[in-house]
């Protein structure tokens, strides 16, 4: 079966067009015409008959992908819900769902001092010494010793749940309760709405472990050196990929 045949099984042909963030946001706010909106809304707990407003705005500066605010002004309450939205139109491509410099991954997961060392390495923040490295910038995990290995492995693998919350529920105020995926080919639009902790259960599912191309998987999580930035600093970060269609999968 094709990854379009499996997505076909878990999504929901969209009406209208999606062309960015903001149609989700527009959609929202036209919930009393769009069906897709009402659909989202049901999917969340809210029975239409009951609902009197929504409003949607679309959030800055608290992850690296796009979430959405939605309050429900009900006929006896208000609730809010935050959606974090994946746009994609490759089946097999891969979403940047977390990046940030290594120290202040370490200050949050409370990273030993000879690990950082060790992803500081890998995205190239500190320059390695050694010679005959495939990228002479940073070291590839598989090109460090068996133990600087086993101890990037055993840390990811023993804080699996609070790095994977991290990196796609979030913390405080905004932190994400739900994941959208929309994809778009060929000008067919499908999605999948699903509880964060629905999300947070399939891109964790599977063993950490490296990768034949020298960076980390968490589950379905793929870790990387950011790159690109045309060579600036910026380019060592860290950070944290998914592909969003996995969701369709499940």
């Amino acid at each position: 079966m094709s990854d379009k045949d499996l997505v076909k099984l878990g999504s929901v042909t969209a009406k209208g067009g999606f062309r960015n963030e903001d149609d989700i946001v527009a959609k929202f706010n036209n919930w009393k015409n769009d069906e897709d909106a009402q659909k989202w809304l049901e999917i969340m707990g809210y029975p239409i008959n009951e609902i009197e407003k929504v409003e949607a705005v679309k959030l800055h500066g608290y992850k690296t992908d796009v979430q959405v605010q939605i309050t429900i002004y009900m006929k006896k309450a208000i609730a809010a819900e935050n959606l974090s939205v994946k746009l994609v139109s490759n089946p097999q491509g891969f979403n940047q769902v977390d990046k940030r410099w290594v120290d202040s991954y370490a200050d949050m997961w409370n990273i030993p001092k000879d690990i950082v060392k060790i992803l500081k390495l890998f995205t190239g923040e500190i320059r390695p010494t050694k010679s005959g490295l495939r990228d002479p910038r940073r070291m590839f995990l598989d090109e460090m010793n068996e133990n600087d290995q086993r101890k990037v492995v055993d840390f990811f693998a023993k804080n699996k749940i609070l790095i994977v919350s991290d990196i796609l529920k979030g913390r405080g105020k905004f932190s994400a309760g739900w994941m959208l995926v929309v994809l778009i080919i060929n000008n067919e639009s499908r999605w999948v709405l699903k509880s964060i902790n629905h999300a947070m259960n399939v891109f964790a599912d599977g063993e950490v472990r490296i990768t034949p191309q020298g960076s980390l998987k968490i589950g379905k999580i793929g870790m990387q050196r950011k790159g690109g930035d045309a060579g600036r600093p910026t380019s060592n970060m860290l950070q944290f990929k998914i592909n969003p269609v996995e969701l369709f999968k499940d």
